[in-house]
């Protein structure tokens, strides 16, 4: 009897780990739905976006607290736990910085944004969703596949990179646009273009993270 509440925690845990994982992608997918929104002019479609980017980093929170309370019921090896904890955590990162890019979008929605600016932001949130969905096949392959896992978390290696140019892109427009935009749109918009960075950032850390357990796992 013991060992099957350990096995049903055990898979409960998993469970959850997936739930949250689907989740932080899905606030980046509406991160782009948001801002692609805000570059057709669409705010009520934009707000909609962020309103439900809200209720799921919301949930996120919940998983994450869910996920820490089943592990320290310990049905899992040590090290198995500390992996498990070190992925929720970056992936909750993820999500916030997700979540701060998203605010800005909202309040520069009454703001004065020149469009180039929206399409270039609309390039960024594109990559990220890419990032993003690339970071879960190499977390999902990691157990099963190794080899691919490593590859895919090397491919987010690239995706960063790409971001890391309009990054620097964004920062021209930025100045380049700074004389005829207000000082609080100008804060807005800097802080839109540090966000995507962040989760840029978060996407390849775990991405780091997954390379880590990909040679762990291999080592005898």
């Amino acid at each position: 009897m013991e060992r099957w509440f350990a096995e049903r925690r055990k898979s409960k845990l998993f469970e959850m780990a997936d739930r949250q994982m689907t989740l932080a992608i899905d606030t980046v997918i509406e991160l782009e739905k948001s801002i692609t929104a805000a570059l057709n002019g669409n705010k009520e479609e934009a707000k909609a976006s962020f309103e439900k980017l809200s209720t799921i980093e919301h949930e996120i929170d919940e998983l994450r607290r869910m996920i820490f309370e089943e592990l320290t019921r310990g049905s899992l090896r040590s090290k198995d736990r500390e992996d498990i904890m070190h992925l929720v955590k970056r992936l909750d990162e993820l999500a916030d910085h997700v979540k701060d890019a998203s605010r800005a979008v909202i309040l520069l929605l009454e703001a004065y944004v020149p469009k180039e600016m929206w399409k270039q932001f609309v390039k960024t949130a594109k990559d990220l969703v890419e990032c993003a969905t690339t970071l879960r096949k190499a977390i999902e392959n990691l157990g099963t596949n190794p080899e691919k896992a490593m590859d895919l978390a090397k491919q987010i290696d690239v995706i960063e990179g790409k971001v890391d140019e309009k990054y620097l892109t964004s920062k021209a427009m930025l100045l380049r646009h700074s004389k005829e935009t207000d000082a609080a749109t100008i804060m807005l918009l800097k802080d839109l273009i540090e966000e995507m960075e962040h989760v840029a950032d978060a996407c390849d850390d775990t991405a780091d993270y997954v390379r880590i357990l990909t040679v762990s796992r291999e080592s005898p």
